[in-house]
């Protein structure tokens, strides 16, 4: 007897709160490889449901698919476990980076429109 979870993709989809077009697009882009039942139904496994949790992971920390795939492997070709930690740090760094100066880019924003506000605030009273 097979004790191995399976999911249809409808349950996967409801468990992770996302579209099974979203699981079938992961699919197409060589992220996920679901195996097949007799009747040609997608089936997926604990494994495949924690990698669909990496991929959601990435996409949330805005990460490109092209990126997540160099983190985590393409389905066919799995990376050592060294090897995915070694890529997820390199990319974290290099998203950090960003981060910080996408922060400072936003401070100097913010400061530019509140200068402006201000000048703009005296120039109104000396109007009146």
């Amino acid at each position: 007897m097979n004790s191995i979870k399976m999911y249809a993709i409808s349950e996967l989809a409801a468990e992770l709160e996302i579209s099974p077009s979203t699981i079938r697009f992961y699919e197409d882009k060589g992220l996920i490889s679901p195996e097949r039942s007799a009747g040609n139904q997608r089936l997926y496994s604990r494994k495949h449901k924690a990698r669909l949790k990496l991929i959601l992971r990435g996409k949330r920390f805005g990460f490109s698919l092209a990126e997540i795939a160099e983190m985590i492997g393409y389905a066919d070709v799995p990376l050592h476990e060294a090897d995915q930690i070694r890529k997820s740090l390199a990319f974290g760094r290099e998203k950090l980076e960003e981060i910080r100066r996408k922060k400072e880019d936003l401070a100097l924003l913010e400061a530019d429109i509140l200068s402006m506000q201000e000048f703009l605030e005296k120039r109104l009273q000396s109007i009146k």
